[in-house]
């Protein structure tokens, strides 16, 4: 049987063990959010999105629209706009890039999509007609 003083002495040396080298951080034991994960407002302020995973990739939804945007949407076939998954399988295909589809609800129509993460709180969604080519962007807030 152990004594006590042993016990801690082998519970000492085994979080001596554990613990990180002097400098390092240590590693997480949970999988860390995307950096596009969050909440983020379009340029108008008329919109703003939640960003989160959907499955392997991620996807926005509309987390509040003000009455001219909900009008415009309903005016395009969407007659619930919060809610409206705008963002779909977004997927990161650089250090900060992701591609995936736009849902554009005023004129009920989706877009090849990518967005850019220019710094933590400003991101560039563009939509595409043709792949990457015609292409318009916004440029996101974050919240």
């Amino acid at each position: 049987m152990l004594s006590l003083s042993s016990l801690i002495l082998t519970l000492g040396a085994a979080g001596a063990l554990a613990a990180p080298a002097p400098g390092q951080a240590p590693a997480p034991h949970w999988p860390q959010p995307d950096p596009l994960q969050g909440m983020w407002r379009n340029p108008t302020g008329s919109v703003t999105i939640r960003i989160d995973a959907c499955g392997p990739k991620l996807c926005g939804w509309v987390a509040t629209a003000n009455a001219e945007a909900i009008d415009d949407a309903k005016a395009g076939g969407t007659d619930h706009l919060i809610g409206t998954r705008l963002f779909e399988n977004y997927a990161r295909d650089a250090a900060n890039n992701w591609t995936g589809e736009a849902f554009v609800p005023d004129i009920g129509k989706r877009f090849a999509s990518h967005i850019m993460l220019i710094d933590h709180n400003h991101a560039r969604v563009a939509g595409c007609l043709l792949g990457v080519f015609l292409c318009q962007s916004q440029v996101w807030t974050r919240l």
